[in-house]
């Protein structure tokens, strides 16, 4: 207006009801939000499934007078929003009701991932998680994975945590040899298997198994098996002890397990008396 129509600076600002001294001294962005903003950015790079609220979660150590609505106008500023995902539908009757588990080393679920290496050869990766705390437990990856192998893994496992008193699996041919069914009788535990058919039944892997799809595996081809489980020991560390997990309380899958140990162990020393 005073540009094209050669308005006085004072009339323009009073149509458009714009305070002179505003349109004198445009805001500034000021440091922190400067540094907020590349923060935000840096983590939706790394973490591409990460929405505003993941993302506050992984600021709050660093910012933590920051809430979530200022996350969110910065992260749609920088047109960082996820696109959002198809979801096919499923048959009603698909999902069937399962015992949730209470504790920590109540079930864990297993189950198998595919890859390859860059020059072609198939690699499989053995996903171990916790139904409770969510924890990935352990992934093994090589070239081939038979029932024994599985019992390597799950026998390696017990060394830290201790048996779990579950497992589940589905009906592939690992978990139904004489060798996995003889282990499992062995350390007394009960074997669930899923029906046929129907992976939601085994629905805490098949998530687990989508963000080390997401997450993991997208991010390029390994040449080596030695970089593939590299590269997996760092996920899963970072999974385990950084990530936050949004069904725990926004807090990461081991922390919640250890908050978990302590507050048993407090009401183990400190029963209720009637």
């Amino acid at each position: 207006m005073v540009s094209e129509h050669h308005l006085s600076e004072r009339r323009a600002c009073r149509l458009v009801g714009l305070s002179r001294d505003s349109y004198r001294h445009p805001p500034e962005t000021n440091p922190m939000t400067q540094d907020l903003t590349g923060k935000i950015v840096e983590i939706a790079q790394a973490r591409r499934r990460f929405g505003y609220r993941r993302i506050h979660d992984m600021l709050r150590p660093e910012f933590p007078g920051v809430n979530h609505k200022r996350v969110y106008r910065l992260y749609r500023q920088a047109n960082l929003a996820v696109r959002r995902r198809k979801k096919g539908k499923r048959p009603v009757n698909e999902r069937v009701p399962r015992q949730l588990a209470r504790t920590v080393n109540e079930v864990w679920s297993v189950d198998f991932v595919s890859d390859s290496l860059s020059g072609g050869r198939r690699l499989k990766y053995l996903t171990v998680a916790d139904d409770f705390s969510h924890e990935s437990v352990d992934i093994a990856v090589d070239f081939g994975i038979s029932g024994q192998y599985v019992t390597r893994v799950l026998d390696r496992a017990a060394l830290f945590r201790g048996y779990s008193q579950a497992v589940r699996t589905d009906n592939g041919p690992e978990f139904t040899s004489r060798a996995f069914m003889a282990w499992v009788q062995t350390h007394g535990i009960r074997h669930i298997l899923i029906q046929p058919g129907r992976p939601m039944q085994n629905g805490y892997i098949e998530s687990f198994n989508g963000k080390f799809r997401d997450e993991h595996l997208n991010d390029g081809w390994f040449q080596t098996l030695l970089q593939a489980r590299e590269a997996v020991a760092i996920w899963r560390k970072d999974y385990n002890e950084v990530r936050p997990h949004s069904s725990l309380g926004r807090i990461p899958p081991a922390r919640f397990a250890e908050l978990h140990r302590q507050r048993a162990g407090d009401a183990a020393q400190h029963p209720l008396t009637q």
